[in-house]
């Protein structure tokens, strides 16, 4: 018997093995037929929007009002009507530029006086003087789509008319029925994407952005992997399949990504079918075996008073185990109201930790402006009080920052330059420098290096990564600081020293951890560090140097560069 239920186990397993292989070919080469028509379906749709929109600034161009209106610049009445053709055509936006490029009528009334000179669809609508398509950046961080087409009249150029495609419309429908799609153009940047986060990226930057799930959620994915086919791209953390489709405008492509999930549905449907049969099998099987359980059952009934016994005793562990529940209840809340007074207490622990410095130079510039009082040098003890005076103002806006610590400021951003504010801190640290020998190398650029962040707070990193440089080439022999600033894509900032190096560098931008003695530091310094450079949008690093053919630590941070023109963007759009 035992040997026929292992035969029947080994038959059920092959054989839901080779269906779900089977089936799950077909179901997907069935779901990628179907993606491929839903694909052709939106490139119908997107050819017609964009030909419906190419018509209007050819009947706009030649409308005799708005010919008028440039003519006689009288444009009381050129947004209503532009206004109203919006309406009628369906169009997401229309716009009349006159010839210098300024805005003279816009269904957007806040555009009007905006001036467009230096626009893609300006200059080519006034060289080609016919219809021209452009693909521009938002202020959105999206794409406006736009056909353009020069005004003109008795022989000269009056203007320009600009009409946007409501190409969103169309991308939202797609993310109500697809998965994701995507629209690249002719370089291979993506333009449109129900995903917001892939709009100016590369399909294999976008693919390649993935959040990092859990361990647990690893497991879910690489089980659910292996009952797949081999996936083409990886969307969310699903796999999923790719489909292309070549888009007749402008070298265009569609790429459109489905999951598995309708196919494992399809798949599991019939192997529930197969397991349901294999297991009504093995049902009579076990009841062949349940009569014979009946004749040893009147031995088990001998037994009943053990049982009883063990009923009893199951009850008094259940009553026991509602109580250790309820004293676990009491138990959480008692660390949930810990872990409030640890928090104050770290909060405390930090500006502590950032006022030592302050004062520590305060102590040393007071000792230095009383020798010289005695020496009978007023004026440079002048400047050490000069620079107490500053060390007071620093200490009061540190101070000032401790409600970041609660919630993220951003009143306090400027334009900084990475430079000027390494000198500061390299001024603010000039006593622990002088304390003994220590040779500095720089590699400073001699043009600025602008970033947008805080100046205080920049200055702040720049102290805490000087102060753990200088206290790890303590017991070096000839210690050495080497700073190097660059910038490329991004503002760079590396401090190198030459001491033992970092033993532990995952735990080492956690608060409260520190390889210094007690009373040395309280570890709060590089986690308070690496907070500040993610609130300016950056990030803090640190690698041993041993991986460079040298020794000691290397510190590494990385912000963006200032782009004036992105910053005011954004502060237009939070007001």
């Amino acid at each position: 018997m035992r040997g026929v239920i292992a035969m029947l186990l080994l038959l059920g397993v092959g054989t839901i093995w080779f269906t779900n292989g089977w089936l799950t070919a077909r179901f997907s080469e069935t779901t990628r037929v179907r993606t491929e028509l839903r694909s052709a379906l939106y490139t119908g749709n997107l050819l017609s929007e964009l030909q419906r929109t190419s018509v209007v600034p050819q009947l706009l161009a030649r409308d005799p009002a708005l010919i008028s209106a440039l003519i006689a610049n009288d444009f009381s009445g050129t947004s209503a009507r532009l206004i109203s053709a919006q309406k009628e055509i369906g169009a997401s936006s229309i716009r009349l530029l006159d010839a210098s490029g300024r805005t003279v009528g816009s269904t957007d009334r806040n555009l009007i006086g905006t001036n467009y000179v230096q626009e893609p669809f300006y200059v080519e609508s006034l060289r080609s003087k016919d219809t021209v398509f452009t693909v521009s950046p938002s202020p959105q961080g999206a794409y406006e789509f736009a056909y353009s087409r020069a005004v003109v009249a008795e022989g000269r150029t009056l203007g320009v008319v600009v009409v946007g495609a409501d190409l969103t419309r169309l991308v939202r429908s797609w993310a109500g029925i697809s998965d994701a799609i995507a629209v690249t153009d002719s370089s291979g940047q993506i333009i449109l994407s129900t995903e917001p986060r892939w709009r100016g990226l590369t399909l294999p930057e976008a693919l390649a952005v993935r959040s990092a799930p859990s361990a647990i959620a690893r497991a879910f994915q690489v089980t659910a992997d292996w009952t797949s086919p081999p996936a083409d791209a990886y969307v969310q953390g699903k796999a999923v399949m790719q489909a292309e489709t070549r888009i007749p405008f402008r070298g265009w492509k569609m790429i459109a990504f489905t999951t598995y999930d309708s196919v494992r549905e399809r798949v599991n449907a019939v192997l529930a079918m197969v397991i349901m049969g294999f297991a009504i099998l093995l049902a009579a099987v076990f009841y062949l075996l349940s009569r014979r359980a009946r004749v040893e059952s009147a031995a088990y009934m001998r037994e009943s008073a053990d049982l009883r016994a063990l009923n009893l005793r199951l009850t008094r562990e259940i009553a026991e185990r509602e109580r250790v529940q309820r004293e676990l209840r009491v138990a959480e809340q008692t660390v949930q109201q810990s872990s409030k007074l640890a928090a104050l207490g770290e909060m405390s622990a930090g500006v502590s930790h950032e006022l030592n410095q302050p004062l520590a130079a305060m102590k040393t510039y007071l000792a230095g402006a009383r020798l010289l009082l005695q020496r009978g040098r007023p004026e440079e003890a002048l400047s050490s009080f000069h620079r107490i005076d500053d060390l007071v103002e620093r200490m009061g806006a540190i101070t000032r920052q401790l409600k970041s610590y609660a919630r993220k400021g951003g009143e306090a951003f400027e334009p900084v330059d990475l430079r000027a504010a390494l000198s500061s801190a390299l001024v603010m640290m000039e006593p622990q420098l002088r304390n003994r020998t220590i040779r500095l190398q720089r590699s400073i650029p001699r043009y600025p290096v602008m970033v947008y962040c805080d100046r205080i707070r920049l200055e702040q990193i720049i102290i805490n990564l000087l102060r753990n440089a200088i206290d790890a080439i303590k017991a070096v022999r000839d210690p050495t600081i080497e700073i190097t600033v660059t910038s490329g894509s991004h503002a760079f900032l590396s401090i190198r020293d030459n001491g033992p190096g970092v033993s532990d560098l995952e735990k080492l931008f956690e608060p409260f951890f520190t390889t210094k003695k007690p009373g040395e530091g309280t570890g709060l310094g590089l986690a308070i560090s690496s907070g500040i450079a993610a609130d300016f949008g950056g990030r803090l690093t640190a690698h041993n140097a041993q991986d460079e053919g040298g020794r000691g630590a290397v510190f590494e941070l990385e912000l963006p560069l200032y782009d004036p023109g992105r910053t005011s963007g954004t502060q237009l759009a939070a007001e």
